[in-house]
């Protein structure tokens, strides 16, 4: 089996006020228990009283972020396009660009490169094979979600 075209290191650098991961309309982020135990401890709120303030789940029962009910984007995205939960955001979010379904085709990186313009900057500095594998196998583990808390 062959290497995949990613562990050799790709370039990227999260652009300042860009926020084109997070404004686009319909998306969706999936969490994993310990996102949900992260979010609500930056809030000081209990779990369950942030995923009801916070979040919903999706018909088959999986938690995720609330979108702002007017622009359906991230509701901890601000004006600025800046993440107002940055350092605490779920693992999901700190994963991207190096999301399973993005690198998963020369089709669908091509069309992440074109989105993303922290992959093409200047002062992009490489991501290593091992760290890529990681952020892609985190995604992987947020979309299985969780479905009830505590979880069992």
């Amino acid at each position: 089996m062959s290497r995949p075209w990613w562990m050799e290191g790709v370039a990227f650098s999260c652009q300042p006020n860009c926020g084109k991961c997070c404004d686009e309309p319909g998306g969706i982020v999936y969490l994993r228990p310990e996102d949900a135990q992260i979010m609500a401890a930056h809030h000081g709120l209990e779990v369950d009283a942030w995923l009801e303030r916070d979040c919903r789940q999706t018909l088959d029962g999986r938690w995720i972020l609330n979108s702002d009910p007017i622009t359906d984007i991230c509701i901890y995205l601000d004006d600025d396009k800046k993440c107002t939960t940055y350092q605490a955001r779920p693992a999901q979010c700190k994963s991207f660009p190096f999301w399973a379904e993005n690198v998963r085709s020369d089709r669908s990186w091509s069309k992440t490169v074109s989105e993303c313009p922290g992959l093409d900057a200047e002062e992009a500095f490489i991501i290593d094979g091992d760290t890529i594998r990681r952020k892609i196998l985190d995604d992987r583990d947020a979309s299985r979600g969780f479905r009830e808390w505590p979880p069992k």
